[in-house]
């Protein structure tokens, strides 16, 4: 939801970084998985009870997402490297609430409500670029620039990171706020099941 806005107001910074890493010789798809070690080391930090560190991680694996794109325009830009970056950035997003569940066996079931809520998620975003891919529809450009279709949602990366943030520095709250942000998570796979049903007759 939130995702437009941000994105103007760091594409140019992360442009520039980009830009300044590819000059140094840094691959994308090595920035990628760089980015996902990164992300999967909050795992055993939160598990450790470690919530400062692993918000730290949290952030810092962002950081890294966020440039793995533009070194890849500002030196060889490729489907695969797309591919991989979803990839990466599914599993540091399945990752985080496993540390939680680790962290608190109270957390385990939330955890994994919540990562059955990612599942759907995961599954009506990826396929509805699927679904685009076969009706030819241009993305609209929003949430910048983008290897292939992404649909809208109420939980986009924006939500999902702020959700992450509140996790850590309330982990007490955990199974309150993953229960809650489970259920927007599902309403977002319902909306876009039904915005692609909707749409049916246009392409």
């Amino acid at each position: 939801m939130f995702d437009p806005v941000l994105r103007r107001l760091v594409d140019g910074p992360l442009d520039r970084a980009g830009a300044w890493l590819a000059r140094g010789g840094v691959p994308a798809n090595g920035a990628s998985l760089v980015g996902l070690a990164v992300g999967l080391l909050a795992v055993p930090a939160l598990a450790q009870g470690w919530y400062g560190l692993a918000l730290l991680l949290i952030l810092l694996n962002r950081l890294i997402d966020g440039v793995d794109g533009p070194i890849a325009r500002h030196s060889t830009s490729t489907p695969f490297g797309g591919y991989l970056d979803i990839m990466c950035d599914m599993a540091f997003y399945a990752a985080v609430p496993v540390g939680f569940a680790l962290a608190d066996p109270a957390n385990a079931v939330w955890a994994a409500i919540l990562l059955a809520s990612f599942v759907c998620s995961g599954a009506s975003f990826l396929g509805r670029a699927v679904l685009a891919a076969t009706r030819d529809e241009v993305y609209d450009g929003k949430r910048g620039r983008k290897s292939f279709f992404h649909a809208a949602g109420l939980i986009e990366g924006s939500e999902t990171i702020a959700a992450f943030v509140l996790f850590c520095l309330f982990p007490a709250t955990f199974p309150w706020l993953a229960g809650l942000f489970a259920g927007l998570c599902v309403w977002t796979s319902v909306a876009r099941v039904l915005e692609a049903y909707q749409s049916r007759d246009i392409f």
